[in-house]
């Protein structure tokens, strides 16, 4: 049975980066070309930063996404909600009827020189009225895990959020048996709000426990300094910091 609560981290929730290169350039953000507005929290864009690239996921991305989810079996791991390969297609047209509703808005995650698809973050359990987002359904192809493919689309989502859209606060969840996600997360700033008990299913037809972090508007600015220093103490001793 498929998880009902999205994992923040999924499979890339590992410790330090390990293989990251020199950090490049600042974040660009720009609008879709040719993307109907549309009157959701969230509009369509695509950010740049680091040799990442996040573009609104659509159903252009499934073979690359299906690749994506089959380096490393993802949808084994019992934690995560990465898809099974022939539900690649179904899981994109949920996040895209998910966005029409205001309630999720899935990227790709690609890489910005070769367009391979890497993997997927989202938006989601979107609140306008109190200005909050969450991050989550996230997962990445294990030969990019490790490296500073998430950390760099971390500074991109939560940049975005807090500068772009002025929320108050980014939030997380992630099964209380994740604790490599959990550790993730906690290296963003966030702090732990709390523990909601039976909350979701997992894939396997269990009931998990789900932590909740979040981080507040005034915690960005030491955050994303913090997240920099991170890519830069692992970028194969380079000193150029870019800046968001």
């Amino acid at each position: 049975m498929p998880d009902s609560k999205p994992d923040t981290e999924g499979p890339d929730h590992a410790g330090a980066e390990s293989r990251v290169p020199a950090i490049t350039g600042q974040v660009t953000t720009i609008p879709v070309a040719g993307a109907v507005a549309h009157q959701g929290f969230v509009q369509p864009v695509v950010m740049r930063f680091n040799g990442v690239r996040l573009e609104p996921l659509a159903l252009a991305h499934e073979a690359g996404l299906r690749e994506a989810v089959q380096d490393g079996q993802l949808w084994r791991i019992r934690v995560t909600s990465a898809p099974e390969p022939d539900d690649v297609r179904a899981y994109i047209e949920a996040a895209l009827e998910q966005r029409s509703q205001g309630k999720r808005f899935a990227f790709a995650v690609l890489d910005d020189d070769s367009g391979r698809v890497l993997g997927t973050s989202s938006y989601h359990d979107i609140l306008p009225e109190v200005r909050r987002v969450e991050i989550g359904y996230t997962w990445y192809a294990r030969s990019v895990q490790r490296t500073h493919v998430n950390t760099s689309a971390k500074l991109m989502l939560m940049g975005h959020a807090f500068d772009t859209l002025a929320c108050h606060v980014v939030g997380w969840r992630t099964d209380c048996f994740n604790f490599a996600s959990q550790r993730a997360i906690e290296r963003l700033g966030a702090r732990k709000d709390g523990v909601i008990r039976g909350h979701a299913l997992r894939r396997d037809g269990t009931i998990r426990d789900t932590v909740m972090y979040s981080l507040r508007s005034g915690e960005w600015p030491e955050s994303r300094a913090q997240l920099l220093d991170q890519l830069q103490r692992h970028s194969d001793g380079s000193t150029a910091v870019a800046r968001t």
